[in-house]
């Protein structure tokens, strides 16, 4: 069905409401659905929709909950989500985080204690429509195993940078330090499809192409060990900047029941022109080289935007179902 990003929003808005989010939470949360499903993130949109509804009943996210902002330092700042949804801490704290980063040329926004945020890249491209370069990191429940490893230590701990441009990003990178993000097995699964070799092991560290047998065994980080020491810097800055869990601490993402995830996201704003007034020029100069290659581009340059969107029949019957219990 063709739905557009409006009408996603506004569902999944009344969906969360039903379910026990507050109105302004749910529509932070809302707006965060409809812009994956805008850029065709189909696993951090309506798909993750129904595990939202779930553990706001279950009581495993605290929809109506209040972040607590500070700034304990003059570049820093903090964001206690108080085990509610990530997007409305962020979207709390990033005028304060602005502000610091254009008074001190550099900031850091700490988010901690919340649900999977899912999309990091949606949060740095906020940064980034301030005019400052955002990066981004979480990490989630352990599925990820080291090079030569069969046990899960780390989770698929995602990394996002957005540079500025002239009116849209000059750049925009969002991905998983696993070889592949976890969504796209259980999706395979739920089809009954087999998955490339190389995206994961088994229970016994063997290669598999069975999504049932990655989802008992691990995950393998992308591009092998640098993959893997990708994954634990986040989890230094994500777990450990933010005082907020380990990947190994933390229940299935999507688990209807269990305790809350307690993830933290870690941010760096820098006002690049404080840092250096030809930045703009010198990103410019590295993206005209680049297009006198016809097959290479940037990533993230040009975005998709689709509007109406492609939602198959059956998740966006789900959609309505959810929402239908908000009057």
């Amino acid at each position: 069905m063709q739905i557009s990003v409006a009408e996603i929003e506004e569902t999944s808005r009344c969906a969360l409401v039903a379910h026990g989010a507050g109105d302004w939470q749910a529509a932070e949360v809302a707006r965060a659905v409809a812009r994956a499903e805008e850029t065709g993130n189909v696993i951090c949109g309506l798909y993750y929709l129904e595990s939202y509804c779930v553990q706001l009943t279950s009581g495993r996210v605290n929809g109506t909950a209040e972040p607590k902002i500070t700034r304990p330092r003059p570049g820093v700042v903090r964001a206690d989500a108080r085990l509610g949804f990530a997007q409305p801490a962020f979207s709390r704290a990033l005028p304060e985080a602005v502000s610091a980063a254009r008074e001190n040329g550099i900031a850091s926004l700490a988010v901690c204690h919340s649900h999977t945020c899912t999309s990091v890249g949606f949060f740095t491209e906020r940064i980034a429509a301030e005019g400052l370069i955002g990066l981004g990191m979480t990490n989630a429940s352990a599925i990820v195993a080291g090079p030569g490893g069969k046990r899960p230590v780390l989770g698929t701990n995602p990394f996002a940078v957005t540079i500025p441009g002239d009116g849209r990003p000059a750049l925009h990178a969002d991905f998983s330090t696993s070889a592949v993000a976890l969504g796209r097995i259980t999706m395979a699964k739920a089809a009954g499809e087999p998955i490339p070799e190389g995206w994961a092991v088994d229970a016994e560290g063997r290669p598999t192409t069975d999504p049932g047998a990655a989802l008992s065994g691990a995950l393998v980080p992308a591009a092998g060990h640098k993959g893997w020491a990708l994954g634990l810097m986040v989890e230094a800055f994500a777990a450990g900047l933010t005082g907020s869990v380990n990947s190994l601490d933390v229940k299935g993402l999507k688990a209807p029941e269990g305790p809350p995830h307690d993830l933290g996201q870690f941010y760096v704003l820098i006002d690049p022109g404080a840092h250096d007034p030809a930045f703009a020029a010198r990103i410019a100069r590295v993206a005209e080289a680049i297009a006198d290659e016809p097959e290479v581009r940037i990533p993230g340059v040009p975005r998709r935007h689709l509007d109406p969107v492609e939602v198959p029949d059956a998740l966006w019957a789900k959609t309505q179902s959810l929402a239908a219990l908000n009057p």
